[in-house]
This record gives C-alpha cells, structure tokens and sequence, in this order.
C-alpha cells in the first residue's frame, strides 16, 4: 500500500495488526512479497473462527446445503468451459516514465496518477497464475491455479447429487484458496493475489430462481449482522446492465463503508444454467437433473454466494476497532463479537503469590477444553486487561485473595468493562452462554 497516501485508520489497524500477531507482511524478513500476508497466532483463530462461523450458519443448521473440498490444480478445459481462459482479462496500462502499472479502467485523465507521465496502450492482461504439471514443461502440461472455487463445485455437481441424496433445490458449500494474478493489488488485505474464498452454489428448478435470489440475498445480509457488523454500514447494490457477468441475469453486492470507499464484501448472483450448460457441451457429459415428483427434466439455474474470507477479517478488525478517551488514558479496543474472537478470555492473579497463579493455572486447564484462553501474569492488572482489549478478547478472569477463600473470581466484560463475581465451577457455562447469545 502506498504511504502517502494511506488513511489514517487504515495505518492504525496495519500496525495493530503486526503488534498483536493477526497479520504479517509475508517474507518480511526478506524485504516482503508484495501483496501476500501471513496470519499470525491471533489472526489465524480469527481466521478459523470466521471460518467456522460461516460454516455453521451455511452447513451445519441446515439440511439442504452439504460440503466440499476441491482441488486448486484442476483440468485446464474447466477454464476454457467457464470462459477464464477467453475472457478472464484486466485492460492494463504501463507509465512510460515510472514504470508503474495500472488497470487501464481505473485511468481518469490519460496520464499516470502517479507522475502525471505518458502512457502505453492498452493491453488485456490475463489474470489466471500459470504453472506446469509433470517432469517435462510444454503447452501440453499447463494447469492453472485455480481463480475461484465455484468451478470445483459444478463439475461435482452430479458427483454430489448422488452421494448425499440430496434433491433440486439444495446447495454445495466450500471454502478454499483461489489466485488472481492482480494488476493492482491494494488496501491491505482488501485485493490480493492469493486469497480465501467461502462459497456456496444453490441449484434450482427454473423459474424459482427470483424467489430464491431473493431469499439469499437476505440471508446473507442478516449473517453480517450476526457476526457483529454495524447494519449503518452495510448496503444492497445492484450491479447495472454494464456491471453484470455474462453469465448472470441478476447480481447483488453487500458492500461495506470501508475507510478507503463503498466496496464490495459478498456477492449474490443468478448465474442462471449457464455454468451447468458450458460444462455439458466441453465435458459431454449429461449435468440435467430428473425430478421424479414432477416427471421433469431440466438443468438446474444457480443462485451464488461469493464472499472473501480476507475481506471478511479486514471488515471485522476495521468495524471493531474504536479508540476510547477514559478518565486518566486512552484505551484501545476490538468489539469483536464472541463468537469469533480469537481468545474468549485472558486468565490473570492479580499478584505473583499466596497461591493465586496455581489457582488460575487450574481455571485456564479447565477452560482450554472448550474456548481459547490466555494467561498473563505480568504487569499492573490495568495493563493487562489493555493488552486483552486491543485483542478483541471480550473476557477477563481475574484470581484475587477472595478467589483462595470461597472459589469466586470476577469477570470483567470488555465492552462495558463491568465486573461481576462468579463462582469458578459456573465459568465455563456462563462464558458459553455470553458467546451463545450474540449468535
């Protein structure tokens, strides 16, 4: 990201970022790989736990949608079928006098932004990561890494439709990694070239596909909401006749109000039967689905769900973060909701004796069966549950002299900071019911 440029939010959450182990510059150590960041020991709980999140909402409680798991490297006629290797293009400009690269749609003026130097002309800039598999490297032996999961899904279609007897309408759900070689990457981790996606593909009879776009597109936005995002924030755009896919009758973006513009965080589209329909003709094999109430024949019409697993945690981390002026400091704070904060709670004696860290060693053994937890023994109390804070942990226990004579500690919430004494035997079922409640 270029600095002079950068929002100063955005600088404050790249640094919480690298101070508290979410994010890392990828090979920093080698002077950094532009555009690829590493999840640290707080980022990837954050990570798994959205992760999770979006999983049980999308697998786990319902009975019409099941999972999968393809493969990155798949059969390079895959991508000629979906239209990537034609169509899947950026326009891209170079500056003759900086030598800096630009997605020619995004040029106001003709001149590079950046020196205000001469141009070249326009050139289509494939954006699928080439690779060969095999000992010998030829034409014959290129695969792509893949530039999205939805593909994997397709060609699963019937393999799915028979082994989980499932039936038209039903869904098939993925997350995994996708690659787009981007002209210009940027905002962090907003556009990269290596990224997660968490999609699902809902296959319907035609003419039912309007009533279940719609059906989607507020399920989806009611799951933001769930995981704690502010709704003032969010927003429904309807990409216009020139925004639309090829493939797509009808396209929704939730975007988001993030520091550096609207962008968009999910996607909602009817992809019609194009998908299945390409697959058929390149593959020649049959992809109609037998309706055996109905005695009909038909290839079923898709509703996606597309959203970024990456987009997703900036969204979080930028939503949660607040600066808060106290009485004698500021404090730093993530209100992550629980259900995806990284750590659930930090464990901490209020002083270095009299028995009081075995006692919180015992709770946090007892705790780290069902939550992630933290022990820190260092420090002014204060500066602890600071510490705590900035990370986005909603929980704090601390073990006092009382703790050592009738078995209480007290919890202290996060958002409130409101402190409460609990016996220890009801921690673990108080702290699951306070995460259960926000879900």
């Amino acid at each position: 990201m270029n600095n002079k440029t950068i929002d100063p939010l955005m600088a404050k959450i790249i640094s919480l970022c690298k101070r508290r182990g979410f994010i890392f510059q990828s090979s920093e150590i080698y002077g950094g790989l532009e555009s690829c960041y590493d999840y640290g020991p707080l980022g990837v709980e954050l990570k798994n736990n959205i992760k999770r999140f979006w999983w049980n909402a999308m697998v786990r409680m319902r009975e019409d949608i099941v999972g999968l798991d393809s493969s990155i490297l798949m059969h390079p006629r895959i991508w000629e079928a979906s239209g990537h290797v034609a169509g899947f293009t950026d326009p891209m400009v170079d500056c003759k006098q900086c030598k800096h690269r630009f997605r020619a749609d995004m040029i106001e003026n003709d001149k590079c932004p950046d020196c205000g130097g001469e141009l070249t002309d326009v050139r289509q800039f494939n954006l699928m990561f080439k690779t060969q598999m095999g000992a010998i490297e030829d034409a014959a032996n290129t695969v792509y890494l893949r530039p999205e999961t939805a593909q994997g899904i397709y060609v699963n279609f019937l393999n799915v439709l028979n082994t989980s007897r499932q039936k038209v309408p039903f869904g098939i759900a993925q997350i995994g990694k996708a690659f787009r070689n981007e002209i210009t990457p940027k905002d962090f981790t907003f556009r990269t070239r290596e990224f997660e996606q968490m999609e699902m593909q809902f296959f319907v009879k035609p003419g039912t596909d309007g009533e279940w776009f719609e059906k989607w597109k507020a399920e989806r936005m009611q799951w933001y909401h769930r995981l704690g995002i502010k709704e003032e924030k969010l927003r429904f755009h309807e990409h216009g006749k020139d925004e639309l896919a090829h493939y797509a009758a009808k396209a929704f973006d939730i975007e988001y109000e993030f520091p550096f513009g609207r962008k968009e965080l999910e996607g909602i589209h009817n992809r019609t039967d194009f998908d299945l329909k390409r697959h058929q003709e390149y593959s020649k094999k049959e992809m109609s689905y037998f309706d055996d109430q109905t005695r009909e024949r038909f290839i079923p019409y898709i509703i996606e769900t597309s959203a970024g697993v990456d987009r997703t945690i900036l969204t979080c981390l930028i939503d949660a973060y607040e600066e808060q002026e106290l009485e004698k400091d500021t404090r730093t704070v993530l209100h992550l909701s629980p259900a995806i904060a990284p750590i659930k709670a930090g464990i901490f004696p209020l002083v270095k004796r009299d028995g009081m860290p075995e006692l919180a060693h015992k709770i946090v053994d007892e705790l780290r069966t069902q939550f992630m937890v933290f022990y820190d023994e260092g420090g002014a109390i204060g500066r602890r549950y600071r510490r705590q804070d900035e990370a986005g942990t909603p929980f704090g226990i601390t073990v006092d002299s009382q703790s050592l004579e009738d078995h209480t500690v007290t919890l202290r919430e996060r958002d409130s900071m409101h402190q409460e004494r609990f016996p220890i035997a009801q921690l673990k079922a108080i702290i699951q019911e306070k995460i259960d409640s926000v879900n």
